[in-house]
């Protein structure tokens, strides 16, 4: 039988919420019919959580409808989907083994075709527990539908205190959007950091340009702001970028959490050998087109061997190289060194052009000039 598409998955150990988690984080490739991955497509997955084997009795059913990225990447919160069978919430994560079935339509519809049955093993089980047993001292936070922290806490004889609203910049939720001037403060379109040790983006941003932090895309979610010390906290003010440039704005997760940005141009590093090695020009940027360039001259099949971009503004993430591991025109993080096609012993020279989204994804162009 023809396989008409695959699915690999990777269930990853980002929980959605503080202490009893509705979500867990998902990711899958999809393949089209013919085994190549389904680039910027829309597609349809039907998720299923089975009971004890993966044939077993169905508990939870919910309808995703995504977009692929450009190498048919799909991220999905399970939990979060559009339910049509059974509640999340009402799964007894801690009697039995847990299975998830992936089923997908490739073509955004709901002709399903199942593509994957696992085990889930640790990272749903943090929802077991009803009961949360922390250290002398610590409270429970809860967090409210629109990411406001609230901790309960009880004293030695015994007695509850009602929730209050945590002003403790270091509990933020798992998921960070950052949003402001630069599209009208709409939540609905803020940029979501990405989780690399700290929480990072990287923008373009004009003087004078105001940012705040958001819970989720929506209006009504919990936002973040800065206090005196520019340290994140609940309701804060807006943080002030005093000069144009492209930054890294960089949460850490520190006590405090302070909001570190830093204006810097990323740099072009060339993989040359032999004599004759060829130059790089000085980066450039184009405002209107969001676009970096350099050109490269006296290029030859013998003295080149590729080139990469370097993030490295400082903060605690440190430097973050781009390189392309497909040769498709994408970067990827610690991806390899980006090749140029068709060189030979004849000196030519090129102009490459590239942008770099918030999540450090990008684009480039290479023109023979």
């Amino acid at each position: 039988m023809k396989k008409l598409y695959t699915s690999i998955g990777l269930f990853l150990a980002t929980l959605l919420s503080a202490q009893v988690p509705q979500a867990f984080t998902y990711q899958t490739i999809a393949f089209n019919a013919s085994g190549a991955p389904i680039a910027n497509g829309n597609v349809s997955l039907k998720i299923s959580i089975l009971e004890n084997t993966a044939t077993g009795p169905v508990l939870y059913t919910e309808i995703h409808n995504k977009t692929t990225n450009a190498k048919g990447l799909v991220n999905l919160n399970i939990g979060q989907g559009t339910p049509s069978t059974g509640a999340f919430g009402g799964i007894n994560w801690g009697s039995n083994t847990k299975f998830v079935k992936v089923e997908l339509d490739p073509q955004g519809g709901s002709n399903y075709t199942n593509v994957g049955v696992n085990q889930l093993m640790s990272v749903p089980y943090a929802q077991v527990s009803k009961t949360v047993v922390t250290g002398a001292g610590q409270g429970i936070t809860l967090v409210s539908p629109n990411g406001t922290n609230y901790t309960l806490s009880v004293n030695d004889s015994g007695t509850l205190s009602l929730p209050t609203t945590s002003g403790s910049s270091s509990q933020l939720p798992a998921n960070l959007y950052m949003y402001g001037s630069y599209n009208n403060f709409t939540a609905t379109s803020a940029d979501l950091m990405r989780n690399a040790g700290s929480k990072v983006g990287y923008k373009y941003l004009p003087a004078n340009s105001q940012i705040k932090f958001i819970a989720a895309q929506n209006a009504s979610a919990q936002n973040y702001g800065s206090d005196s010390q520019s340290n994140l906290v609940l309701n804060g003010s807006n943080y002030n970028i005093s000069s144009n440039g492209f930054y890294k704005i960089e949460i850490t997760n520190f006590p405090g959490n302070p909001v570190r940005t830093f204006n810097f141009s990323p740099s072009v590093s060339l993989n040359t050998t032999g004599s004759g090695s060829p130059t790089a020009s000085p980066l450039s940027y184009n405002p209107t087109t969001g676009k970096f360039s350099f050109n490269l001259t006296g290029v030859t099949s013998s003295n080149f061997t590729g080139f990469t971009i370097a993030l490295s503004p400082g903060g605690s993430t440190g430097t973050e190289v781009l390189g392309d591991n497909l040769s498709d025109g994408n970067f990827d993080i610690d991806g390899t060194a980006i090749m140029i096609p068709n060189l030979t012993s004849t000196a030519k020279n090129f102009k490459i052009e590239f942008n770099i989204n918030f999540d450090a994804t990008g684009t480039y162009t290479i023109t023979q000039i």
